[in-house]
């Protein structure tokens, strides 16, 4: 099944959450896996957090490897010329937005539950950390108008 992209997509994107390590990871690699090399995807955090293995194992079970994401922190930024930020926290599109202040940039906040905040058992995290990457590939289809890429 051919994968088609909306015609007026941007052709960079950079997705921010608060330390690069669950939702801003997650949607990156979403969006590479569902546009391949047709948008150049990024992502970081306010601060650089530590490598989820929550957020890895979740992301295997549908056929993406995010193993080999460091995490990076805004600061980390070797090139800012993104066509569109989309923020995932409230910290981080405040950040986003003092980034921008003086660059030529789309910004987007796309609020974002912290799944890493769920208590309980294996099963009730890893359930909150599905419903968040469910919620992403979900925003990321509609946002970039993907068509032909299957639902999880």
């Amino acid at each position: 099944m051919a994968v088609s992209i909306g015609a007026v997509d941007p052709h960079s994107v950079l997705f921010a959450c608060g330390m690069n390590a669950i939702r801003s990871p997650m949607a990156a690699a979403i969006l590479r896996h569902l546009a391949g090399h047709r948008i150049y995807v990024r992502s970081v955090g306010v601060r650089a957090g530590e490598r989820d293995h929550f957020a890895v194992a979740v992301m295997k079970e549908i056929g993406i490897d995010i193993t080999a994401h460091t995490p990076k922190s805004i600061d980390d930024l070797d090139d800012t010329s993104f066509d569109l930020i989309i923020t995932l926290s409230p910290e981080a599109h405040h950040q986003a937005l003092e980034l921008t202040r003086t660059l030529a940039v789309e910004v987007e906040y796309w609020p974002t539950l912290d799944p890493s905040v769920a208590s309980g058992s294996r099963d009730m995290i890893l359930q909150s950390y599905r419903a968040c990457r469910e919620g992403l590939f979900e925003r990321i289809k509609a946002r970039f108008q993907i068509s032909g890429a299957p639902h999880i």
